[in-house]
């Protein structure tokens, strides 16, 4: 065995110290924050509002950098290649992380091996709403009215593979009914259908669809929810409705390159959650009807797994294939 000489060693003693404080540093620059959809969506919305709590707890610039397509499949690709020193992250939903490792055969990253998942920032619970002309007001009269009209009742989405999309397919599993998905792009031409009567229902964030519930261009027959939520508080969730196992909900969530230093890691899963839940930040997605839940990046891994496996179970089982 060879020894290393006594002055290469204390070189290497005087590497390692100088090592430790530039880590300790970071950041030392500005951070770019990769968001996989267009400006305006709920992704954008969790990012900036994150972006700038956590630019004022770091004391750098965390820049927004939109890159759309394919699902969000472009910019997660990007975080891939991006190189794993904290300075780039994506913030992407539930569709980045869990839905399209179920969705897609030839998807070119992995959520679970590509990324370092830091932490889940928000969730919402999706709701189950109808035209207000629809004849069913509640879901048992849904379950009833679909199955004397099985193939005639049309389901809005944002698209195919959406969450929206695949608690209508989870719904019509757990009910033993069947309904005809008509995605579109996007879920403000989905609700905008909805509320001019050429859709019947949908299920859509809570965020996204309030305001119409409340003033009455929709009705709203049960949450995704666990619990009742206080923006629709007469609105019962889907157990409550006498649906059971339907609690959905549709998340935000952060994450970077897989390989992180330990103590950038670390660091990050700090900071974003605190961003998250500093109450000015709080305040603002609970008034667009989102929950804070800004964990750590073990909570996240697991949750990560157990919604991919849900997932491609209703696809599987609903024949779901992407467009």
């Amino acid at each position: 065995m060879k020894f290393l000489a006594h002055g290469t060693l204390a070189a290497l003693a005087m590497l390692a110290g100088a090592a430790a404080p530039a880590q300790a540093q970071y950041p030392e620059r500005n951070i770019t924050v990769v968001v996989p959809f267009p400006a305006g969506g709920a992704s954008d919305m969790t990012a900036r509002l994150i972006a700038a709590k956590l630019s004022e707890r770091v004391k750098q610039t965390v820049v927004i950098d939109n890159r759309a397509g394919a699902n969000g499949a472009v910019g997660s690709v990007s975080i891939k290649q991006a190189a794993a020193d904290g300075y780039t992250l994506l913030i992407g939903s539930i569709g980045v992380f869990a839905i399209n490792p179920a969705l897609f055969k030839d998807l070119r990253y992995d959520p679970q091996k590509d990324f370092d998942l830091l932490s889940v920032a928000v969730r919402t619970p999706n709701v189950l709403v109808a035209n207000p002309g629809f004849p069913a007001s509640n879901v048992g009269e849904l379950v009833e009215h679909l199955k004397k009209n099985p193939g005639k009742v049309t389901f809005a989405s944002s698209g195919t593979g959406s969450s929206d999309h695949l608690t209508a397919a989870l719904f019509w599993q757990k009910t033993g009914t069947t309904g005809i998905h008509v995605p579109y792009r996007g879920g403000g031409p989905a609700i905008n259908d909805l509320i001019a009567g050429h859709a019947n229902v949908s299920f859509q964030n809570l965020g996204a669809i309030a305001q119409q519930v409340k003033s009455g261009r929709l009705k709203a027959l049960a949450v995704t929810s666990n619990q009742r939520v206080p923006t629709l508080p007469d609105v019962p969730t889907m157990a409550e409705a006498g649906v059971k196992d339907l609690e959905v909900y549709s998340w935000q969530a952060t994450a970077a390159p897989k390989g992180l230093p330990a103590a950038v890691k670390a660091k990050l899963e700090t900071e974003l959650a605190a961003s998250a839940q500093a109450p000015d930040v709080k305040a603002k997605f609970e008034a667009v009807g989102f929950d804070v839940v800004g964990s750590n990046g073990k909570q996240f891994e697991t949750f990560a797994a157990e919604e991919i496996a849900r997932w491609k179970t209703v696809i599987k089982t609903g024949k779901i294939t992407p467009e």
